[in-house]
Formats: C-alpha cells, structure tokens, sequence
C-alpha cells in the first residue's frame, strides 16, 4: 500500500516550519580530534553526569529525582534500558506505568538533562540476568552475547522496536540524546567477539542514522576487547585506581578527543550477608576534582541508586552465589529515599568551582538564549530590570592581555566579565577604562550585565540598558551572541527550599556567585538593618524578598533596612540569599545591627557566620558597641 501523502500546509506555515526544521539542524554533538574536546553545537562542551535508572524508582518520583541532581551542578544523567524489563515474552512488549521509558526521557528534558542512553543489550547494572531477558534460556544451546544467530536474531528483534522509538529523541532531531552506548563493558566477557560488536554497531547505525556519537566503555583491562574501530571508546573506574595510569590506558585505544570516565564509583553494590558497602567522601571528591581540572567528562555511577523492587535483582559470582541485596542505595549522593547527603553537597561544592552563577543559566532563563549578531539591549528582549548575561565564542586566541572595551560609552550600566568562567573585572558606564584578558580560539566570553537604574532626571533621551555597542577585543569586533535574559527573584521564590549554591573556599576575584545561609532570631522581634562588612557588591534576598542592592565597597550606604514583617519568628530559620558580583571576603559573613550604618559606626550587632556546609545552621553570636 502506497503511503499517506501529507497533509497540503497553509503557505503562511511553511516559512515557520522551514524554521524550525533549521534550528533542527544546527543541533549537533561531536567529537572534536584536534583539540581532545566535545563539541555541543560547534562551541566547546564538557558534561558532568550521574548515574539514575527509572526503573528502580517509582515514577511519580522521577521528577524529583531529576530536579536534585540538575540543582546538585549536574548537565547530564545516564541511564540503561534494561531489555528484560520491556519484553517480558519474545514479541511482548510494555512500555506503561513505570515501564515508559518516553514518559522519562520528558522527565529528564524538563530538568534540562542532556541524556546518555546506555541500551544494551547487556547491560550489567547488577539486574536481573544483566538485562537479558530469561526466556532465551528456553534455548539450552544459545551462546550469550555472540554472534551466534539465535541470540543475534533475538537482538535485532528487540532493537527494530525500541531503537526507532528512540530516533526522535536524539539531540539532532530535537531531543536530548547526545550520545549512546553500545553493549557494555564487553572486554570483560569471555568471549571476545568482535563479529558481534561490528553486528551491533552496524544494527545501531542503520537504526539510529549516522549523526548520533556511539561509544564503549570499559575497564582499564578490557579495552582490548571492548573497544571497537568506529566507536568512540571510554573507560570507567573508580577514587582508588590511579587516574593517569589509566587515562593513559585508554589513550592507546582513544588517542584523540575528550578524555571521559563513564562509571565514576560513587560508591559501590551490596550482597546480602556482607557489609553494606562505602566509598569516602574526601575520596571520591578528590578524584572529581582531579578528572575536572583535566577537563575530562565524567559520569558518576551511581549518582541515585533506588531499589531492586520485585525480583528483578541480580547476582554475581566470584568463587561463589552472591545474590545482590533489594537496596540499590550503592553509598550513592542521593539516597535510596532521595535524600541529599553529605556526599551530594561535597561533590555539588568540587563541581561548583567550574562556573558560579553560570550554573543555574538553565533555571535562571528556562527559555533558552535570544541569539543575534550583535547584541541586543534589553528593551529590545523585553528584559525590564535585573541582570542580562552575553555570551559569546572567541574565534582567534588572544594569548596575550588584550584590550577589551565598548565604544561610544555602550555598556549601560555595570558589566562583569568572565572568560571560561574566570572572572577578568568590571566595565562601568561613563568610566573611560578598558579590561585586558586573554583567551584561547573558541574560549567563552560572558558578560553579565547589570541595570542600575533608568535616568529619572538631567535626560530627555530614552536610557536603553545592557549592550549598547558591540564590544572589541584588541582589533575584532566580536559579533554572534548568545543573550540570557535572567530571572534571577523567580529561581529565588520558586525555589526558596532548596539550598543554592556555596563555595567552601572563596577565590579572589570571585565573580558572580550565589550565596544562601540560614539563620534563626534571637530575642524579640523588630524591625532591623543588615550589614554586609568585606562584601563587595550585589544582590540579597531575605526569605525570597528581594531588599535591594548593597554596594559595600563604594558606600556611602553600609546597610540595607529588613522590615520585621519579612522575618520569621523565633523557632523559624530564616533564609538569606545573596548574588555577589565582584568579590567574597575570605570569612564571608553577616550582621544584624539595631541602627543603620550611613555615617554611623557605633550599633549593636548579631553576627552570623556563613558555614561551607548548608545542612548545618549558622549559630548567632551577639557582640555589643562594634
């Protein structure tokens, strides 16, 4: 039977769909061989993944899974589809409830999770039969994991089906996919196959197109047979193997491209009639830190573990049955319930170091970038107030400090200038001064520029904010921007419960950066005045309300009036959330006085020292005639 022809379009649609179908198509993630990097979109990228299986946690709580790992400075999570868990009989397939795979692959978009699927059909993760599915036992002669044609013919069935579900998700067609595995760690199978790979590998291609980055991982030892000519290779291991030892492993079968660790033991399984296994904190997080000041792409396994609910557990066998316990907790930074531990805020503090406020851009502007070939003011984008981040990709290197500057006194009104993330200093409206950084071809170059303010007297003429110039670094123009409108009082009123981020160890200069602390009221309650001494200057919100700007280092203005109706009473922690532009002071804290400080320099003071760890509350010290 011929097939359906589409639909006629209404000719206004069709230059929207053409549109649409070119952003399409701008979509890319590759390997770039040159400079041993990822490419998202032709600009440099590097994921920092974790671990969670849907089918361990119940589905009403994926969303919420997913939510603290993107707030934990997550960009990615990796997943396997267990085949067993979805063909339960040859030809019977249930992809409902807790089986809708599709269901949380939207889940992951909505938390702006990039994915990394991990298919099979092996897939380990200590399931049942490592996701195979039992009934092809019913054949006591298949060979397992081979080219043999009875498991083979087993496997192209399944893939026809799951495989062209999977198509639309991929990152080029509009989805978040960015790259998917193929088997799973097969080097350290017995038999050593490669007919049965390059079967897989071509079955993936002619099922998923040519556009999706294939990989393997490996241990260190089974790379040999594991990894596959065609299909980028990774390696797993864990805080207690050596690092350079095995990323030099990995490089005789990966010489070019980005470094990646797919399984970083977070922690470790349980079997039943041993002790409950751990990994330790300084551990793991001296292990990340190290991989990320590399620059290599890291996965940790597990990152949530959930549970083996059912019978759907595994076993392994070394010398004897061991049975694998119904926790999958695995010491994991979410725990089997969802809870964050220790660990999580550990590992969230290394991951931190890598970006500040740049970290939250995908809550701070769910929308995505306004893209244009110069920049954009913020009328012009319909930003009112607050804070605008450009972004743009620097073309040429610039290894020596070179001038950067906006003519015709176009920056309106504060910018804070960041490069790869490093904060370079500030370029202030009606200032006659020029920055001077350096950079590498295709370094990012931020922006953040902040509204103080719209001429309200001495000017009939309109006061446009944001970038009103194009800016020049040494001799170029720099054009092709990335703008950021953000809505930094909806992320502090949306999600005023959950912890923001902290930095254990300011560095100076910081750059823009999120605080948040907690603080209980001692003594009656009034109306006071808070006091920011060493800060620089920025932004603070007392329990989601926004008091305004503080500008310490400039004065004269010392302390900003908090109205006691904003306060909780005695018994409630009250929450403080502060953006700080320019720089943290190396013992951040804060004070409440009973009087403003504007000429003032004798006042009672409560002062509240900002702990590095956001689980525990900061206590109060009361100090008289400061």
């Amino acid at each position: 039977m011929a097939p359906k022809k589409p639909p006629c379009l209404p000719s206004l649609l069709l230059p929207l769909l053409m549109l649409l179908r070119a952003q399409v198509e701008t979509r890319s993630f590759v390997v770039d061989l040159y400079n041993d990097r990822f490419l998202l979109d032709g600009v440099p990228f590097r994921y920092v993944s974790g671990s969670m299986h849907y089918f361990r946690v119940p589905r009403v709580l994926w969303a919420d899974r997913l939510l603290k790992m993107r707030m934990s400075g997550l960009n990615a999570v990796q997943f396997y589809v267990p085949w067993n868990y979805h063909e339960p009989e040859p030809g019977v397939y249930n992809f409902n409830g807790s089986r809708d795979l599709f269901a949380f692959l939207h889940e992951t978009a909505l938390a702006n999770l990039f994915v990394i699927l991990r298919p099979g059909p092996y897939i380990c993760a200590e399931w049942e039969m490592g996701g195979l599915p039992s009934w092809l036992l019913r054949n006591p002669k298949i060979h397992l994991r081979t080219s043999d044609p009875d498991f083979l013919a087993a496997v192209d069935s399944w893939f026809e089906v799951l495989l062209p579900k999977i198509y639309p998700w991929l990152y080029h067609n509009g989805g978040n996919i960015i790259s998917v595995q193929v088997e799973n760690e097969y080097g350290s199978y017995r038999a050593c196959d490669f007919n049965y790979m390059r079967h897989l590998a071509g079955l993936f291609r002619a099922l998923l197109g040519d556009k999706i980055l294939l990989f393997t991982t490996d241990g260190p030892e089974g790379l040999k047979c594991g990894s596959l000519q065609g299909l980028f290779t990774t390696v797993d291991f864990g805080p207690a193997d050596n690092m350079t030892k095995t990323f030099s492993i990995l490089r005789n079968y990966q010489p070019h491209g980005p470094l990646v660790n797919s399984e970083y033991y977070t922690g470790w399984l349980d079997y039943w009639g041993q002790n409950h296994s751990t990994r330790s904190i300084p551990a793991v997080t001296k292990g990340l830190e190290h991989m990320l000041k590399l620059g290599a792409s890291v996965n940790m396994y597990m990152f949530h573990g959930g549970t083996n609910f059912g019978y759907w557990n595994g076993a392994d066998e070394k010398g004897r049955f061991l049975p694998i316990t119904t926790s999958y907790d695995y010491d994991a930074p979410l725990s089997e319930a969802g809870d964050p531990t220790p660990k999580l805020f550990a590992l969230r503090n290394v991951i931190s170091k890598n970006g500040a406020l740049l970290d939250f851009l995908d809550f701070l502007c769910p929308q995505g970038p306004i893209r244009s070939f110069f920049p954009m003011t913020f009328e012009a984008v319909k930003q009112d107030h607050g804070f605008m981040l450009y972004r743009t990709y620097l073309t040429h290197a610039f290894l020596a400090p070179t001038p950067l500057w906006v003519p015709k006194n176009g920056v309106h009104d504060r910018a804070y200038v960041m490069v790869d993330g490093v904060f370079q200093g500030v370029l202030e409206r009606s200032m006659k001064h020029r920055l001077f950084v350096t950079g590498k071809a295709g370094s990012t170059l931020d922006i953040l520029m902040e509204n103080m303010g719209r001429l309200s007297f001495g000017s009939n003429s309109s006061d446009f904010k944001g970038l009103l110039e194009p800016p020049i670094l040494g001799q170029r123009l720099l054009t092709q921007w990335l703008m950021f409108p953000l809505k930094i009082d909806k992320l502090i009123k949306w999600w005023f419960p959950i912890p923001l981020l902290e930095r254990s160890q300011p560095q100076v200069p910081t750059g823009p950066i999120l605080y948040s602390a907690t603080f209980p009221i001692l003594g009656s309650l009034g109306d006071t005045f808070l006091y920011l001494p060493g800060w620089t200057k920025g932004q603070v919100w007392i329990n989601g309300f926004n008091l305004g700007r503080y500008w310490t280092k400039r004065g004269p203005q010392q302390t900003l009036y908090v109205p006691k109706p904003l306060l909780f009473p005695k018994g409630i922690l009250n929450k403080i959330t502060l953006l700080e532009l320019e720089n943290v002071p190396p013992q951040p804290q804060i004070q409440f006085l009973d009087r403003p400080f504007l000429n003032s320099t004798m006042h009672k003071t409560y002062v509240y020292y900002i702990s590095t760890d956001i689980q525990s509350n900061s206590e109060p010290m009361e100090l008289s005639g400061h």
